[in-house]
């Protein structure tokens, strides 16, 4: 599995930008994904946006962000749900945004998975598992996806609720600091739900890869990197944002505030 971090793909159309996206676009060391540029699939009982290549969707530019292989956006409908299927050499993590899933595994497990929960489950040598929404609401799940360090692991699994704030909460770390869980990998993850006009510092290492993925809202972002002067753009529901190394920089909520997650990758 590839942990190749891309350059600045040339798919992004202007058709599918926001007039403040302008300078986010073409940046040496960005990597822009706007909502409106993800891959979708619709299903009647399942409405997905992928923000890179996943099942019939595949287009080379967009086949992750190094070991970040999969973001999938997913409603599912009251009732209906992802039936027994297989899974090898993966770690799964599945933040719940609204709503409940119930998970049952080959290893036993059966789970409900509710909003502010996250799920952690590494496939290793193998999993069958299933996803239903038994509830009698649509919920929303993203599904994330990312290349393991090593393969053939026993599969393990675990969950647990996040208290969620304006600030940055640790869902994912290789050191477990903080309550976090950690995958088979060196990959940090953090979801924020800044209120509207408040600001916060990007967190992740100077040397590490990032990826701000926005869940819902809307954001103003400044990056500061060495080698040219101040970036300032607009991040938008849905939209996506790779960085390379050695770019600190802000965020600010726009007027409805807004809840994200940040990647540090290597």
């Amino acid at each position: 599995m590839t942990s190749v971090f891309p350059g600045s793909p040339t798919t992004t159309s202007r058709a599918g930008l926001a007039a403040d996206q302008a300078t986010l676009v073409d940046q040496p060391g960005l990597v822009l994904r706007p909502a409106a540029e993800r891959f979708h699939s619709s299903h009647g009982w399942l409405e997905s946006w992928h923000s890179f290549s996943f099942a019939g969707h595949d287009h080379p530019a967009w086949r992750g962000f190094g070991p970040l292989l999969v973001i999938n956006d997913d409603r599912v409908a009251a009732g209906r749900g992802f039936g027994m299927h297989p899974h090898r050499d993966m770690e799964i993590i599945t933040v719940m945004v609204e709503g409940v899933l119930h998970h049952r595994d080959s290893m036993g497990h059966s789970e409900a998975l509710r909003a502010g929960e996250v799920q952690r489950m590494s496939a290793g040598s193998g999993i069958v598992h299933s996803e239903m929404n038994e509830g009698s609401q649509s919920c929303r799940l993203l599904q994330i996806w990312i290349a393991p360090s090593r393969q053939g692991l026993p599969p393990s699994y675990s969950q647990k609720p996040f208290e969620l704030s304006s600030g940055w909460t640790l869902l994912i770390d290789p050191e477990q600091s903080a309550g976090a869980m950690a995958i088979d990998r060196s990959v940090r993850l953090w979801r924020a739900r800044p209120r509207a006009g408040e600001r916060l510092a990007l967190p992740g290492a100077a040397e590490a890869h990032g990826w701000i993925q926005l869940i819902d809202g809307d954001l103003e972002i400044s990056l500061e990197p060495a080698a040219q002067g101040p970036l300032r753009g607009h991040l938008h529901s849905g939209d996506g944002l790779g960085m390379e190394p050695g770019m600190p920089g802000t965020i600010t909520a726009g007027a409805g505030g807004a809840d994200l997650l940040v990647f540090e990758l290597r």
